[in-house]
């Protein structure tokens, strides 16, 4: 049975040490995977999204990486100081008379809960998906926008 091993990226190597290269590169991708799913996931269908959180002087915003994800199979759910973004990617059904020789896509359940600096206005709270992207907006609650004070000198 023959085997189709990608070798891009590759060093050159003598014949005799090419196998040990490939080996050596099939670790780190198992390693590499091992130590994304550190998180008390490993082992199970629950993967987890590359996710970025920031900050503007008006609100938080969140960006995760969701392809392959249905925007309506994606749950939003903002209580004061966190957002648990949560959902689910299937499986996609074998077909027959397909073998597979390399499978890194994964599929199941993913949530993800962030904890925000400051309080949102949750009746302003937008959520949009393009490009596999989902882009949710978290406008802050007066109290929590920042302020600069000026200081006086002198009464002044």
């Amino acid at each position: 049975m023959a085997t189709a091993i990608s070798t891009s990226g590759m060093r050159q190597m003598k014949p005799p040490f090419r196998s040990f290269e490939v080996l050596r590169q099939e670790f780190d991708n198992l390693f590499g995977r091992l130590s994304t799913d550190w998180d008390g996931t490993w082992g199970t269908n629950d993967f987890k999204v590359a996710c970025d959180l920031s900050e503007t002087a008006e609100s938080y915003q969140v960006r995760m990486d969701v392809p392959g994800i249905k925007p309506e199979e994606i749950h939003v759910q903002v209580t004061g100081t966190s957002v648990q973004v949560s959902g689910e990617r299937k499986q996609e059904k074998e077909e027959k008379g397909k073998a597979y020789h390399r499978v890194e896509r994964r599929s199941g359940t993913f949530s993800e809960t962030l904890w925000l600096p400051g309080e949102v206005d949750e009746d302003r709270v937008q959520a949009e998906f393009h490009d596999g992207v989902l882009t949710i907006t978290l406008p802050k609650t007066e109290t929590s926008k920042s302020r600069t004070i000026k200081v006086k000198t002198n009464g002044k």
